[in-house]
């Protein structure tokens, strides 16, 4: 019996990577191929091999694929994001956007200009600054990483407030110069990105997710409820407080990139623990779903009103409002029932 159902759970995993894999595959040769100049497979493969005319070599390495691989790299850092919050308040409600730490990146980028008129895309280093702010500030408001996760979700959402506040005032303080890229930005757009923005974002993101790899049996533990985690002699604040140090480094990293993207981070680990019930802390599954949601946002935004082109964020704002009052609503439920 035991045998079957392990047989059954590992058929059940292998059918999600394939389909994760097919549309991996699929979504990032249609995003190559499709914008306001459309490619044949013939020409893309050309482009790949070197074979292929000077336009299209550049159409392609120049701003096709950082783009692609821009969408590829938030919306995994975003996801991975959301499930080590969501697992550290032990609710499905928890992410970056609610924490207030995606706001807060994006005010540090605004405040970088107001400062020194400095490109946004050129101080990804001052969006970790504000995302670390914002999470000491929620901890020091919380009192401290051993407080319930519902306080801390609270005291999140209050300084999510506060941070787009402070954003919209500095934005009405800005020379109208610099006020039409920052509201581009902060709409979540992955126009015009560069390997000069991604080479340093993704080592320091591929450095993140290899702590949470190598101490993954000891963050799997955040799980079980805490008197569990006490009695197992593990160190419960220090795991939380370095989980949410990483969790913040990697939101205000995704953020410094194109900017915020919201629900990714709610809906990934979400569908990831669907998809992969056995997994206790599905990191890789999550964070190749949010590469999904955020590569799917882009290539509807520039493709849906082509020529014009929707910022990735509006579109996972879209679909994700309903998404979110679906959440809240099945969370409600649940709770009644208990």
């Amino acid at each position: 019996m035991f045998s079957l159902l392990s047989r059954l759970k590992q058929k059940s995993v292998i059918k999600a990577w394939i389909i994760i894999a097919i549309l991996l595959i699929s979504l990032s040769l249609f995003s190559l191929m499709y914008g306001e100049i459309t490619l044949n497979l013939n020409t893309l493969w050309n482009v790949l091999t070197g074979n292929a005319s000077a336009p299209h070599q550049l159409l392609v390495e120049k701003i096709r694929l950082p783009r692609l691989l821009a969408a590829l790299l938030i919306g995994a850092a975003l996801a991975l994001s959301g499930l080590i919050l969501q697992i550290i308040t032990k609710n499905p409600l928890a992410s970056p956007d609610v924490f207030g730490i995606s706001d807060s990146a994006v005010l540090a980028l605004a405040f970088t200009i107001l400062l020194s008129s400095a490109s946004m895309l050129g101080q990804w280093w001052q969006a970790l600054m504000g995302a670390i702010f914002c999470v000491f500030f929620i901890l020091i408001a919380s009192g401290g990483v051993g407080t319930q996760g519902y306080r801390i979700l609270v005291i999140g959402v209050g300084i999510a407030t506060l941070m787009k506040a402070s954003f919209d005032l500095i934005l009405a303080t800005l020379p109208v110069m610099h006020t039409s890229n920052i509201l581009i930005f902060s709409s979540g757009s992955l126009i015009g990105r560069s390997y000069n923005i991604l080479l340093p974002t993704s080592i320091f993101i591929i450095l993140l997710v290899s702590i949470i790899v190598l101490w993954r049996r000891l963050f799997s533990a955040m799980v079980l409820p805490d008197s569990v985690i006490d009695s197992l002699g593990e160190p419960l604040s220090k795991i939380r407080l370095m989980l949410i140090i990483i969790a913040s480094f990697l939101a205000g990293t995704a953020v410094s990139i194109a900017g915020p993207i919201g629900f990714v981070a709610i809906a990934a680990p979400i569908i990831a623990f669907k998809s992969f019930p056995h997994h206790l802390f599905p990191i890789f599954p999550t964070m190749c779903i949010g590469a999904l949601m955020v590569l799917c946002a882009d290539l509807l935004g520039k493709n849906l009103l082509a020529p014009v082109e929707i910022p990735a964020g509006i579109i996972s704002g879209m679909v994700g409002g309903p998404l979110l009052l679906w959440l809240l609503y099945r969370h409600s439920r649940s709770m009644s029932r208990t």
